[in-house]
């Protein structure tokens, strides 16, 4: 059970990793601050060392981890091209990221309660990792 959970847990933040990553790939273009860059570059940067923990943990259970769901991540993108072809301002960079963020942060602790049996490495990343979107969520209030 300990190990079923753990490889669970570790698919969901590999999958929502590669989420946060694409959510922020989508909108760096359109920023116009520099410190907004800055912040979501920084962002990403942690997202990406995490999945390169998160890909070791799976190699070591010979699990090949697990993508985003397609249909949320082609709703993403729509989302994301729709406001911003609206709206293409830092406020509306900030407002989906910030949405983003909280789903994520929403999903990644119902896997924490579902996966309880986990081991205490891939829940420590899972909140590191909920760390993560709670601070870039914080750090980019001010462009609201």
């Amino acid at each position: 059970m300990i190990q079923s959970d753990t490889i669970k847990l570790l698919r969901e933040c590999d999958a929502g990793i590669k989420m946060g990553v694409a959510s922020i790939d989508d909108v760096l273009s359109h920023v116009q601050s520099e410190d907004l860059n800055k912040k979501l570059t920084r962002c990403k940067q942690e997202h990406e060392k995490l999945q390169q923990e998160v890909n070791q943990l799976l190699s070591d259970y010979k699990d090949e981890g697990k993508n985003p769901n397609p249909i949320a991540k082609s709703m993403s993108w729509m989302k994301t091209n729709m406001k911003l072809s609206m709206e293409d301002t830092d406020a509306t960079i900030a407002d989906l990221m910030t949405d983003g963020c909280n789903m994520g942060v929403k999903s990644l602790n119902r896997y924490l309660n579902q996966y309880k049996a986990a081991d205490e490495v891939s829940k420590d990343i899972t909140k590191r990792l909920i760390h993560l979107e709670q601070t870039l969520t914080s750090d980019i209030r001010d462009y609201l």
